[in-house]
């Protein structure tokens, strides 16, 4: 249950972010492929910090590597 609380707390955080960004004047000024790759380069980022930090955790302190 924890687990399902701290996703919606970072994805509403996330969206809170992304939200500011698109209301920001300057974003009409972006090509379409630059927001799409700004946003894929963030979801490949949270995916691969997720998944670093979820195998040390894995690991814990005092269990063999």
């Amino acid at each position: 249950m924890r687990k399902r609380a701290n996703a919606a707390v970072f994805f509403a955080v996330g969206m809170i972010g992304l939200m500011l960004v698109f209301r920001n004047p300057r974003f009409e000024a972006f090509h379409t492929v630059d927001v799409l790759q700004l946003i894929a380069s963030g979801m490949c980022f949270g995916v691969g910090l997720t998944m670093l930090l979820a195998r040390l955790r894995a690991r814990g302190p005092g269990r063999p590597q």
